[in-house]
């Protein structure tokens, strides 16, 4: 059955970005990233919401970089090789290989591509995050816990959303992070 994952990078008060819109200290080192590309090779779309898609674009073209390390550009490789949709209402279009755009995300729409779909997908974007996870979508939440307190800025799990989780993996990473994996009790 291919899961529908919502994984994302979270300040330990569970915030993704701070009160400035700064994520900068979610910046994985050499290691945490390889961790980040054995998660990613299982993914075959990744559904984003038009400002993390403005952040992801960058792996587009960052081959082309010359200070790109090895898991970097495997990184790249592995970005390039999946689809991508983009929801967004004000975009007119993406600059992007294998990328459509979407104005509203469709339950039933998602639904039938987890269906099609042959390689797990991925959400991305809180905001776009909240509305699959109400819509009961999401199979599996994931969190890469940063050692870090931000004290406000942009939540990774919606304010009011109830959610019941079954812990399915957690494990440890260099510089004191915490990856958890749960699995969404239906």
């Amino acid at each position: 059955m291919t899961l529908l994952r919502y994984w994302i990078n979270a300040s330990l008060d569970g915030f993704i970005a701070d009160a400035d819109g700064r994520f900068d200290w979610s910046e994985p080192d050499a290691e945490v990233h390889a961790f980040y590309n054995e998660q990613e090779r299982a993914i075959g779309t990744h559904l984003y919401g038009r400002r993390l898609y403005a952040t992801m674009s960058y792996w587009e073209t960052a081959h082309e970089q010359p200070d790109q390390t090895p898991v970097e550009e495997e990184y790249g490789r592995i970005w390039r090789a999946a689809d991508k949709v983009v929801f967004s209402r004000t975009l007119t279009e993406v600059g992007t290989a294998r990328t459509e755009l979407v104005r509203d995300l469709d339950a039933g729409d998602v639904a039938r591509r987890k269906e099609r779909a042959d390689r797990d997908m991925s959400i991305g974007g809180a905001e776009l995050a909240a509305v699959a996870l109400r819509a009961g979508l999401v199979d599996e939440v994931g969190l890469v816990v940063h050692p870090v307190v931000v004290g406000g800025g942009t939540p990774a799990l919606a304010p009011g959303l109830r959610l019941d989780l079954a812990l399915e993996e957690e494990r440890r990473l260099p510089g004191g992070l915490v990856f958890l994996r749960y699995r969404v009790r239906r």
